[in-house]
């Protein structure tokens, strides 16, 4: 597949000055911080901007994956080789071993999900790992509870987030005060959008996971979403597997990700496709459809 390298424009300058200047401020506000690295595109451009900002050192981060046991066969064979690449220390925590150890319950029901379940499998690591700051690829314009988060976004002992009680920003100044248990979230890529992700992947030339690019998949269409034929998502009664050409815009466990129809098989394509499109990104997500307050209901638990 031939990429045509797309140039690193004014806007996209600034925006990689601004997400490397949080970066750095993390390393030098914290004792301990990690990068939250899923395999998505958002967190494989946030690891790949921490390089670049302590290179030729490595990356003084663990980057941390919370693992559903239900993720894209393809998304774990990229994680791995990615964080290889960039020399970093790749953190991997199981949801199932929460599960096993009681700790956890599988979701009843027709759809079950293990979405929900990332939360108390998330604390748990930065509580074992006694971070203090998580870093994580989430953008404001990806849905309206992530639009109310800061760059730090304060979280107390319990990891619970209160979006009216964080601290103001003024300009570029950050403030990571906290008292011992507590932790930040942090967003270096919060100004950035979908597309602009996306150019920057281009000017850089980021390899990404093939989900990402059309593909002929098998997929069941659930309440208004195509979501791929595993054995967690299995057709139930009245279901038809069908057979499409599709792409994934989001990466995340394949209980509550959906695809879309597309023939965008290169990034300069999903470009294109991008900037004709008038469905949001998390369209496709099963576990925002839940309810009108799905996502912050979750974030105020402490998901990322």
């Amino acid at each position: 597949m031939t990429q045509v390298r797309q140039p690193l424009d004014a806007g996209l300058r600034a925006l990689e000055s601004e997400a490397i200047y949080v970066i750095r401020e993390v390393f030098g506000q914290f004792e301990r911080p990690i990068l939250l690295f899923s395999g998505g595109k958002d967190s494989i451009v946030l690891a790949h901007l921490a390089a670049r900002a302590f290179a030729p050192a490595r990356v003084p981060f663990k980057l941390v994956h919370v693992d559903t046991g239900h993720n894209f066969e393809e998304t774990l064979a990229f994680r791995e080789r990615f964080a290889e690449s960039l020399g970093c220390d790749l953190v991997v925590k199981q949801v199932q071993e929460l599960i096993d150890a009681g700790r956890l319950v599988e979701e009843p029901g027709p759809h079950p999900s293990r979405n929900g379940l990332q939360t108390q499998t998330l604390l748990e690591a930065i509580a074992d790992l006694k971070a203090d700051a998580a870093m994580g690829g989430a953008r404001r314009d990806e849905e309206k509870a992530r639009a109310k988060e800061r760059f730090f976004s304060f979280r107390d002992r319990f990891g619970q987030w209160d979006p009216k009680a964080q601290r103001p920003e003024l300009w570029s100044l950050f403030n990571g005060r906290k008292h011992p248990g507590e932790h930040f979230r942090v967003f270096p890529l919060s100004n950035w959008t979908e597309l602009d992700i996306w150019r920057y992947i281009a000017a850089r030339e980021i390899e990404m996971p093939s989900l990402y690019f059309s593909h002929r998949r098998h997929v069941i269409l659930r309440q208004g979403v195509l979501y791929a034929d595993t054995p967690y998502t299995a057709a139930l009664p009245g279901e038809t597997v069908l057979e499409k050409e599709v792409r994934f815009r989001t990466i995340g466990d394949a209980t509550c990700t959906g695809a879309i129809e597309s023939r965008a098989r290169t990034i300069e394509e999903v470009i294109v496709e991008l900037g004709l499109t008038r469905v949001t990104e998390r369209n496709t997500r099963g576990d925002d459809k839940r309810s009108e307050a799905a996502m912050e209901d979750r974030k105020r638990l402490g998901y990322f």
